[in-house]
């Protein structure tokens, strides 16, 4: 049985064949700072090695799914642009563990998913949310190309013209919406959110192993053919729009609490 304990900012629990993924910065509403970056694009490439694990949830701990990139994290990234460089790397093989992980996984969404968290919830198979939660990618609205998965995956679910108003304004869209037009699976009550992905998650369990991988691969090679193809040059366009002043302006806005002046540059 594999052993997550060196992880520090993601919780990883077992229920029977059912492992559960735990974004764990509650305080921080899970957003992604540099250890949980390093430490996102390491754990699918462990659960696929899991032989004890057939089927992944991945949910976030405490009010929220995941907050995104977290703001000091960002100002880091403007101080020592260098170290983007690393974050791209990285960005890269979280994207394509997540796409070549050949288990079922089923996203348990508590709560909002903004940003990477998004991306983090849309390349997953199943996204079941409760009715309060949200979800969105505000990366230019904080100065920054959505380059690390968004602008890829949300016009290959939502069709290019509703996705890029999405992608364009950052909007975050409530889950009720988001399963309307088809950005998410299934919506459910609060309390009903772990029986639902519970129910879900035994009934792939279940389910005849090698078919059911094997079909999820398959369904994936499209989706992972666009991600090869074009990948790159996202993470480069938001690694330039890094340097941007609009991002450090974006940047200064939200510890200031105040609305951001742009200025084009």
């Amino acid at each position: 049985m594999r052993s997550y304990d060196s992880y520090k900012t993601i919780a990883v629990e077992r229920r029977g064949s059912i492992l559960t993924i735990i974004l764990d910065r509650p305080e921080a509403y899970n957003a992604v700072n540099a250890v949980l970056h390093e430490e996102l694009s390491r754990i699918f490439v462990d659960v696929r090695r899991d032989v004890d694990a057939k089927v992944v949830v991945l949910t976030g701990r405490g009010k929220a799914f995941c907050g995104g990139g977290d703001i000091d994290w960002m100002q880091d990234a403007i101080d020592d642009p260098v170290s983007f460089e690393q974050t791209a790397r990285e960005a890269k093989e979280i994207v394509f563990s997540q796409l070549d992980l050949d288990k079922p996984l089923i996203c348990r969404l508590n709560g909002h998913a903004a940003g990477l968290g998004a991306s983090l919830a849309l390349l997953c198979d199943v996204i079941i949310a409760q009715e309060n939660a949200r979800i969105g990618d505000p990366h230019v609205s904080v100065g920054l190309v959505a380059g690390d998965g968004g602008a890829l995956i949300w016009p290959q679910i939502l069709g290019y013209a509703k996705a890029k108003k999405f992608l364009f304004t950052g909007d975050m869209i409530n889950a009720v919406e988001a399963e309307r037009i088809g950005l998410i699976t299934d919506v459910v009550k609060p309390e009903e959110l772990d029986a639902a992905v519970d129910a879900l998650a035994d009934r792939l369990a279940s389910a005849p192993t090698k078919a059911l991988n094997w079909t999820k691969v398959t369904a994936n090679l499209p989706l992972k053919a666009i991600f090869h193809s074009h990948f790159d040059a996202g993470i480069a366009y938001e690694q330039m729009s890094n340097l941007s002043n609009d991002h450090q302006e974006a940047v200064n806005a939200f510890r200031e609490k105040r609305s951001p002046v742009f200025s084009g540059t």
